[in-house]
């Protein structure tokens, strides 16, 4: 029997893993297509899966990824190297489809922006008006948490539930460096302009002086959302109360064999959210294979499923959750319209030049 190594390439290491069925879609002794991508760092457990790259084994392909965030897979990478660029939002994919030569776009799944939380949290926000819960979920009024947060109220003079003195505030990442921060800033951004996306010039400054105290207030900010979701799961409601995450990150971890998610642990929705559009920028005819495969095949879609991703049917996730006993999310939410890529850049330059410390190092990006 013949082994395919697969090496994923993470960050500046790299990972083999060995493929145990054989080379080729019919598990033949052909040679496999070796197909190279960067991609946002947040679906590197899904490339690094060996049940992921079995699947693109069978079909003839290794697939080896770097990992970059969405802004610099947009304007920084040389995408030369590459087959296919995999950022985690649609307007980065948008602005490497308007600007460099390829072969189409795929949309394989997608992620809504999500709060981590804990139960005596939402108490706390359900009493002033900010939270509620509707059958099993719960949801954030992003209207009402704006203007609680720009309050300076404190937890402690909110309630016993949580007798902190620090001021109500949702943790992000960086918004110089992450895309989950950039996701966040283009809801207080809806929510600031009255449900309207950020178009002018004039527009820009009005978001910026709205919401620059609720990024560079948080202090230090970490440049991937993988860190603050681990202290969340680590150091539990002391550490981050409130923590922006991607859906996929909750969940993934739900249906993970060692998950750390405890019984107090809740997913809230910001209402209104916002779906991070995962979209596979196609840069020649086998990145555009791999796009396919990962929005058509059966197996590749259902592995992202367990991931947490939402595939492009909701009976496959709705189905994936039931079989490890999770509750489907809500099916429908309230969702916005992100900024063009430019002005969202505009944003994001303007947001982040109100920063007093240096930007987290860009090779931890996502």
């Amino acid at each position: 029997m013949i082994l395919a190594v697969v090496a994923v390439v993470v960050g500046r290491g790299m990972v083999n893993i060995p493929c145990l069925d054989g080379l080729g879609a019919s598990g033949g002794e052909g040679e496999t297509t070796h197909v190279t991508g960067v991609i946002g760092s947040e679906k590197r457990e899904f490339f690094e899966d060996p049940e992921v790259q079995k699947v693109f084994a069978a079909h003839g392909y290794e697939v080896s990824v770097d990992t970059a965030g969405s802004r610099r897979i947009a304007t920084d990478v040389d995408l030369d190297a590459y087959d296919f660029a995999f950022p985690a939002s649609a307007p980065a994919g948008q602005k490497i489809a308007a600007s460099t030569p390829n072969r189409g776009t795929h949309t394989p799944f997608h992620s809504p922006m999500a709060v981590a939380t804990f139960e005596p949290i939402l108490s706390i926000l359900q009493r002033e008006g900010v939270a509620r819960k509707d059958g099993e979920h719960w949801f954030i009024d992003m209207e009402a948490y704006i203007e609680l947060a720009d309050s300076g109220r404190r937890w402690n003079e909110l309630g016993t539930e949580y007798p902190s003195p620090r001021t109500v505030q949702i943790s992000s990442t960086d918004i110089r460096t992450s895309n989950s921060a950039a996701m966040y800033l283009a809801i207080l951004a809806w929510v600031t302009r009255g449900g309207a996306v950020t178009t002018t010039d004039a527009q820009v400054r009005e978001v910026t002086e709205a919401v620059s105290p609720l990024f560079v207030g948080q202090g230090y900010t970490e440049s991937t959302s993988a860190g603050p979701f681990a202290d969340y799961l680590a150091q539990g409601m002391g550490a981050r109360p409130l923590v922006m995450v991607y859906e996929a990150q909750f969940i993934g971890e739900q249906m993970a064999a060692d998950s750390r998610i405890r019984g107090d642990m809740v997913l809230a929705y910001p209402d209104p959210t916002i779906n991070s559009t995962h979209m596979l920028v196609a840069l020649n005819d086998d990145g555009s294979e791999i796009g396919r495969l990962l929005a058509s095949d059966p197996d590749l879609q259902r592995l992202a499923a367990e991931h947490g991703f939402r595939p492009g049917d909701p009976g496959l996730f709705a189905d994936t959750l039931s079989e490890h006993e999770i509750p489907a999310p809500p099916a429908f939410l309230a969702t916005v319209d992100p900024p063009a890529y430019d002005r969202l850049e505009e944003l994001i330059e303007a947001v982040g030049a109100q920063y007093t410390s240096p930007a987290p190092p860009e090779e931890t990006e996502e």
